[in-house]
């Protein structure tokens, strides 16, 4: 961590189909061994899957998917006189964003269907209809701090 400045948040810019930088994210965020184009390939090929089955605008359930991914509490350990504490906490929104991100292309590659883009646009229509393992996922990590809400006193 810095000790004078504040470090500046990088602007990205927004993708070329759809003009929209939270498609940019997702798609560095899919990249693997710096294969955009491919990354860029199997999102757009997904997003045309999803328009197909559930005759919406690809982009709308992709984002419907993402709010209802996001969480809204986590819990952090907090060590306090030798005992560790799962405490709850607020998410920021930018780890919102990326917590949602990272649980739909980490659960999308879990599925069973062929290709990536399938496996892609079936985990996207299962979460916007608040189903699916990124969904489960969300709900274990809000269960986990309400249990834990007797710790909130040891926030920081």
């Amino acid at each position: 961590m810095p000790r004078r400045k504040q470090i500046q948040k990088r602007q990205r810019p927004p993708d070329s189909v759809y003009g929209d930088v939270t498609v940019t994210y997702f798609i560095s965020n899919l990249m693997e061994r710096g294969k955009r184009s491919t990354a860029e390939r199997i999102f757009y090929d997904a997003l045309q899957i999803v328009e197909k089955k559930a005759n919406q605008k690809g982009l709308d359930v992709f984002h419907k998917a993402m709010n209802n991914v996001k969480p809204v509490l986590e819990v952090k350990s907090r060590r306090v006189g030798g005992a560790t504490y799962q405490v709850p906490v607020e998410v920021r929104p930018a780890r919102r964003n990326a917590l949602a991100i990272r649980w739909l292309i980490g659960y999308s590659k879990d599925r069973s269907e062929h290709s990536m883009a399938e496996k892609l646009a079936g985990e996207f229509l299962a979460a916007s209809k608040n189903e699916g393992a990124s969904i489960k996922k969300r709900e274990d990590t809000h269960k986990m701090a309400e249990a834990n809400k007797a710790f909130a006193h040891f926030r920081w």
